[in-house]
């Protein structure tokens, strides 16, 4: 896993930081054993900040590109309000038991809707406004996503956009054939030029863009 940070000061930053519960704990650990690349999970710190954020912002409703071992699902439902509802997308089915069986876990699955597919297809068929959208699905449609999305994007809430700094590739010289750090190089600059917006570019675990709706 790329790190900003030297080891020590991780560590330090970890001793300083709420531990994970025991529900994400053995998420955490379950994802590291049963799936093949659980560096994908975003992580304890990373996971308390977007639960921070959405207890704050207290969301009626959140749309979250990127399941994974719903992981991140579970920290921002935590600030959801009595009759809120996450939407999740995850494009890989055979995940289904893991993150059902954790949402059940964490209290959360009456809250969440879990949809299987293309992102793209099914964006178009929500019809909800929604106050935090949080990004972390194929890289190449991070600027098809943003475009797409911002119009349903309440006024003044908040869309998040994970591994922005892409391994620390992003402030390299840019491969041409490396499709995936291009696509978020243009997805950044897009987002820096969005007069619609505030940004702020986050150097959280492997970058986060938080972004608010002006």
């Amino acid at each position: 896993m790329f790190q900003l940070l030297d080891d020590d000061i991780e560590e330090y930053c970890d001793a300083h930081s709420s531990p994970e519960d025991k529900i994400l704990y053995e998420l955490n650990r379950e994802t590291h054993l049963k799936t093949v690349n659980p560096r994908m999970i975003s992580g304890c710190r990373q996971g308390l900040f977007l639960e921070f954020i959405s207890q704050l912002a207290q969301p009626e409703r959140i749309l979250e590109l990127g399941t994974f071992t719903a992981y991140t699902t579970i920290c921002l439902s935590r600030g959801l309000k009595e009759n809120g509802l996450i939407y999740t997308i995850e494009k890989n089915p055979e995940l289904g038991n893991i993150i059902f069986s954790n949402l059940d876990k964490a209290n959360v699955a009456a809250k969440t809707k879990v949809l299987f597919g293309n992102a793209l297809d099914i964006i178009p068929t929500l019809e909800e406004k929604w106050d935090i959208i949080y990004i972390d699905a194929d890289k190449v449609n991070y600027l098809n996503y943003y475009k797409i999305l911002l119009p349903s994007l309440k006024p003044n809430g908040i869309l998040f956009a994970d591994n922005v700094l892409w391994n620390g590739k992003i402030s390299q010289q840019l491969n041409e054939k490396d499709k995936d750090t291009k696509a978020i190089a243009e997805f950044n600059k897009f987002v820096q030029q969005d007069e619609r917006v505030k940004n702020i570019l986050l150097p959280l675990r492997d970058g986060i863009m938080m972004v608010k709706k002006i």
